[in-house]
């Protein structure tokens, strides 16, 4: 099968690893400059230090051209950060055609508009084959050859069915959804939980304490996903409570680890970490409170994580709320 994924960092190099243990599976990955291509280079030659040296297979092609990457394309991949998918999608738009099948592993919403990114996506190019896949899985577990289950929110049955062949004797299981929009808010919300999870580890509270958070969240996220038009059972998938807990309990989310230091307060280290990673829940939380407030949707456990990233409130006030709410 004919794979074009569209980004090169880490989420979507692992996905290409996964997929190439399929070996029916040609892939052929896009980046957006030359520079990039040759660091894809190096990575086949001599490894990806994020991924503890794995090096990428020589049989995966790499190039910065939109038509050489999607000319025999038969599932195209988005994996570009969300902030991008609406300039991607304008500029692949020419060289797709109506065959393809389009899936989306951005996760965010984007910023002013709010809209969800299989949205933004939409908005350039009018398919019904159409795919949003989310769920635990950091790059290094699905490089590292883990088992991994993600959802797969489709608008039809037959496009579950051949992105599952792609991923046929590879490290991830998919579970098909036809929600979309719950699909895409799991992902996206639980690395503001996450932020606010790290932020009671930093204040110095236990696993019980950051378990007590989440629970709360679950109840939360399944009301705004029903608000929004989606289905309250995706709060169960591996979008849901399996994404939320992974990220909101572990020290390799970006977002969990700046949340740790926000509960410490030290505003030179906050700063510094926010200049040199992407904190994706950090820009995602500008967005889900914009969207809350436009849609009048109440969701207090949001109105206080904004305060305290945005308005610097004491992050205490968190450990109140919980024993409060």
């Amino acid at each position: 099968m004919n794979i074009t994924i569209l980004g090169t960092g880490v989420y979507g190099l692992s996905m290409a690893l996964s997929l190439s243990k399929n070996k029916k599976n040609k892939i052929t990955m896009w980046t957006e400059s030359k520079d990039n291509v040759k660091r894809f280079e190096n990575y086949q030659k001599n490894g990806i230090e994020a991924f503890n040296g794995i090096k990428m297979p020589k049989g995966i092609n790499i190039t910065d051209d939109y038509e050489i990457a999607l000319k025999n394309a038969e599932i195209v991949f988005i994996m570009c950060a969300a902030k991008y998918v609406g300039n991607v999608s304008k500029d692949m738009k020419p060289f797709i055609n109506k065959n393809q099948i389009f899936i989306i592993g951005s996760k965010g919403i984007e910023q002013d508009s709010c809209r969800f990114v299989h949205e933004v996506f939409l908005n350039n190019i009018k398919t019904k084959k159409l795919g949003v896949i989310s769920g635990p899985s950091f790059a290094i577990d699905i490089a590292s050859e883990n088992p991994i289950g993600l959802a797969c929110a489709v608008k039809s049955h037959e496009v579950f069915e051949k992105v599952s062949k792609a991923y046929k004797g590879t490290n991830i299981k998919l579970r098909e959804s036809k929600d979309l929009i719950g699909t895409e808010l799991c992902g996206s919300i639980k690395n503001v939980i996450a932020i606010a999870a790290g932020i009671l580890d930093g204040l110095g509270y236990s696993e019980s304490t950051r378990s007590f958070l989440i629970t709360e969240s679950l109840h939360d996220i399944r009301a705004l996903i029903v608000g929004l038009g989606g289905k309250k059972n995706s709060i169960l998938s591996f979008a849901g409570v399996g994404d939320l807990t992974l990220t909101a309990t572990s020290t390799k989310s970006r977002n969990y680890s700046y949340g740790v230091l926000l509960g410490k307060g030290d505003k030179k280290k906050i700063e510094d970490y926010l200049n040199s990673t992407t904190v994706e829940g950090y820009y995602t939380l500008k967005s889900i409170y914009q969207l809350i407030k436009r849609k009048k949707i109440k969701m207090p456990v949001i109105d206080l994580i904004y305060k305290i990233v945005m308005k610097d409130e004491d992050p205490i006030k968190l450990e109140k709320f919980l024993m409060e709410k």
